[in-house]
């Protein structure tokens, strides 16, 4: 498994994920972006008809504590595979999306889970081609769940980060797709800074509100994968499983040898069109390191602009 990778700041993130097999461009002009000064929900696409605000017995103010009612314990020392979500530069055509690894995080309660995918965010991805411009700096100090508003607490490093309103807003979706995934999808997610609601941040956005997850159409990348995971060691046949939200469901995909040439190419199928929905295919390798990758399906033959989005991994055939 390769090194998890620093933050970096978001002006740089071009040429940390623009490597050649990812394909990445060196833009971020995905959606029109918001104001430089923004509130959290609007900068996140929260649905208009569920705008996220705090329930009155909540008080934005004041750390949620944990709920009876939450979601079950995990198992005393259990480990969990969880995605854990970072930032990738899909160039002009999506802009900047969302993209997400799983890691094996140990907890014995749900909050604790969290707290570790929390800490592997910040820490950042296996992946080269994601990044994370979370401060590696920043604590996790605590996270309580009250009915359907998970409180997240993190240190003052928190608020040093080298991003624009694109980039600040998906720091924000970053954050809350992390810990939604261990706590819920449905849950929504308040800040804190040492024990406050966080604010102003980054100069670009506030946050003082519990926040949902912004639709996935949005905000994730459209292709992605799942395992086999960055740097693993595996055998021969090869499972490739992930999501897509593909035209007419089709998932094209190829694998590379460690010298760059294709060694096996193909198609699967999603479950579903144009939603991001489950796919997965095997392929017989012979021993040796190989890149598997999956392209979003274009049914311009290039005519659209800027490049389809793309996902890959690295990974060994022992």
């Amino acid at each position: 498994m390769s090194a998890r990778r620093s933050f970096v700041p978001l002006a740089a993130l071009s040429l940390v994920a623009g490597g050649a097999l990812a394909g990445c461009g060196g833009q971020s002009a995905g959606d029109a972006k918001p104001p430089a000064s923004t509130s959290a929900s609007s900068a996140t696409s929260a649905p208009a008809s569920t705008p996220a605000s705090t329930p009155a017995s909540t008080p934005a103010s004041t750390p949620a504590s944990p709920s009876a009612s939450g979601p079950p314990s995990a198992s005393p020392g259990s480990t969990t595979a969880e995605p854990v979500y970072y930032l990738v530069d899909t160039g002009a055509r999506g802009g900047l999306r969302l993209a997400r690894e799983p890691h094996d995080l140990a907890g014995a309660t749900r909050a604790e889970t969290a707290t570790a995918a929390v800490q592997a965010m910040i820490a950042g991805p296996d992946d080269p081609d994601y990044v994370t411009t979370w401060n590696p700096d920043t604590q996790v100090l605590g996270i309580a769940r009250h009915r359907r508003v998970v409180s997240v607490d993190l240190s003052e490093d928190a608020r040093t980060a080298s991003v624009g309103s694109e980039g600040a807003a998906r720091m924000i979706q970053q954050l809350v797709w992390t810990v939604t995934e261990v706590m819920g999808p449905k849950a929504r997610v308040q800040l804190l800074i040492d024990g406050k609601p966080a604010g102003e941040l980054w100069g670009a956005v506030t946050w003082d509100r519990p926040v949902r997850r912004a639709d996935p159409m949005d905000v994730r990348l459209l292709v992605q994968i799942d395992e086999p995971r960055e740097g693993s060691t595996t055998s021969s046949p090869l499972s490739v499983s992930g999501e897509a939200a593909a035209f007419e469901a089709n998932v094209p995909w190829r694998v590379l040898n460690a010298k760059g040439r294709v060694v096996r190419q193909g198609s699967a199928l999603a479950s579903e069109a144009m939603t991001l929905s489950p796919y997965s295919f095997t392929v017989r390798l012979r021993p040796g390191t190989y890149t598997v990758q999956v392209v979003e399906d274009d049914p311009s033959g290039g005519e659209a602009p800027g490049r389809p989005m793309q996902d890959t991994r690295t990974f060994t055939i022992q």
